[in-house]
């Protein structure tokens, strides 16, 4: 069995369509200003840098989600390529003081997020994720379980050069009882496994979402999060 990108998570319709099929074509029109689900054309050529600043009235519904993982793996990366809105990132410079508590990371990081990230974005236009990104140091899992109040669910990013650095935030979600998808940030260096094995690995329970993304890629990061969103529901629907 091979890992699915998240490009092929589909929970089909009765057109043949898929819920990320249906959410990301919303999102593009929307955002290309060329079309949107009625077919008209937006005449947005002259907005496309101007930052979304208010939910749309069309959204009826919020969510509050978790992006998490170790230090490094790229959670600030994913909010700010996704986030419609100007992502809040509290990045600090690495200093030789936490060197001596943290995890050891590649030489070419040299910043940290120290409190939060936080980004938004609109899926389908109904839907407005709240996205809060959690410090990847264990010296700040204090502050990690304060951001979990209230969140209905959780992105765990993994970075297959180092799974064994992901057990601590999966191990945290557990502990907390937040419902997660894994997904599985493609670095260039990354080495492919099969989805048994990262399962495996991981001691993933076979209900739990396992997708590869990219968090440089907007499409590839929006798809992730639908993967999360639809086994919420998924969820939601089934709990007795």
């Amino acid at each position: 069995m091979g890992l699915r990108a998240s490009s092929e998570i589909s929970l089909a319709g009765t057109d043949g369509t898929t819920d990320a099929d249906r959410m990301t074509h919303t999102i593009h029109t929307t955002e290309t200003g060329e079309t949107d689900e009625t077919g008209d054309t937006d005449d947005m050529a002259d907005m496309d840098d101007t930052p979304v600043m208010y939910v749309q009235s069309s959204v009826a519904g919020a969510a509050k989600i978790l992006v998490v993982g170790p230090m490094g793996v790229g959670k600030t990366t994913l909010i700010g390529t996704v986030s419609e809105i100007k992502p809040l990132s509290t990045e600090a410079t690495m200093s030789q003081a936490g060197a001596r508590l943290d995890t050891k990371v590649r030489p070419t990081k040299t910043t940290t997020t120290v409190a939060l990230d936080f980004g938004r974005i609109t899926l389908g236009g109904e839907l407005v994720l709240y996205l809060f990104g959690t410090p990847g140091q264990q010296r700040f899992l204090p502050a990690w379980k304060d951001l979990a109040r209230g969140a209905l669910g959780a992105l765990a990013l993994v970075d297959t050069r180092d799974l064994e650095a992901s057990f601590d935030a999966i191990g945290h979600l557990e502990d907390l009882d937040v419902p997660f998808s894994v997904a599985v940030n493609a670095f260039p260096d990354s080495k492919l496994h099969s989805e048994d094995d990262l399962r495996s690995a991981l001691d993933l329970l076979p209900h739990t979402p396992l997708v590869i993304c990219d968090a440089r890629e907007h499409q590839s990061s929006v798809k992730a999060l639908i993967s999360l969103v639809s086994h919420l529901i998924e969820t939601l629907t089934e709990a007795p």
